[in-house]
């Protein structure tokens, strides 16, 4: 009778946190890591994002030092689609119509913060990191308001608003959309009766309204 063989060890299975690291691009990964941690409400580290993509506890580090910098990634990142979703916006809107121009940056700011919720909360609250602290955020939110301020300009040129006051006119744009936004974000519109599937008209009727209030009849 032949001897049983004794079967050879199996080897152990890695947890996702002692895998080795196979993705092509850490930094990116890792951003959309932290993404979807802030998406659950979960708390953000760069230790967390490691664990949910499935690497090294010390691998994030050579990118991220620190949760400040982790986020300010993700953040850019955000401004960065934003920043497409308005160009690709405005590259549909006549350059010889600004009011037709402010009105599509307004409607393309809130579709694009009602798709991208947690990209909107990231981006404009002091949440998860202090804005000022990316040149990069505050160099491009620069830009997006003298765009705005360029487009009532020569809207005023034209004679074309109601009031002289740009700079009132423009703050309460901002503060339209944003509010807007944030209403949705904490889900108060179905308590106004505005049905899920019904927010992004009401979004479009709410602009045209603005815009009708600062147009010279």
């Amino acid at each position: 009778m032949t001897a049983r063989q004794t079967p050879k060890p199996r080897a152990c299975r890695q947890t996702p946190e002692a895998r080795p690291y196979h993705h092509g691009d850490l930094r990116r990964v890792l951003i959309d890591a932290a993404l979807q941690l802030a998406a659950e409400g979960a708390e953000v580290s760069v230790r967390a994002a490691a664990r949910r993509a499935a690497v090294s506890p010390g691998a994030p580090f050579r990118h991220f030092p620190n949760r400040d910098a982790l986020m300010a990634a993700v953040a850019e990142e955000a401004q960065r689609r934003f920043r497409a979703e308005i160009e690709a916006a405005l590259s549909q809107a006549p350059a010889t119509d600004p009011l037709g121009r402010f009105r599509a940056f307004g409607l393309a700011y809130l579709r694009w913060a009602m798709r991208n919720p947690t990209h909107f909360e990231i981006i404009s609250t002091g949440r998860y990191f202090a804005h000022g602290s990316s040149a990069a955020l505050t160099r491009d939110n620069a830009e997006l308001i003298a765009l705005s301020e360029q487009m009532l300009a020569d809207a005023a040129e034209r004679g074309l608003l109601r009031s002289a006051d740009l700079k009132r006119i423009q703050i309460a744009g901002r503060a339209l959309v944003y509010g807007f936004a944030r209403m949705n974000l904490d889900g108060h519109f179905p308590r106004w009766g505005v049905a899920e599937g019904e927010i992004e008209r009401m979004a479009e009727g709410v602009i045209d309204l603005f815009i009708a209030g600062i147009a010279k009849s």
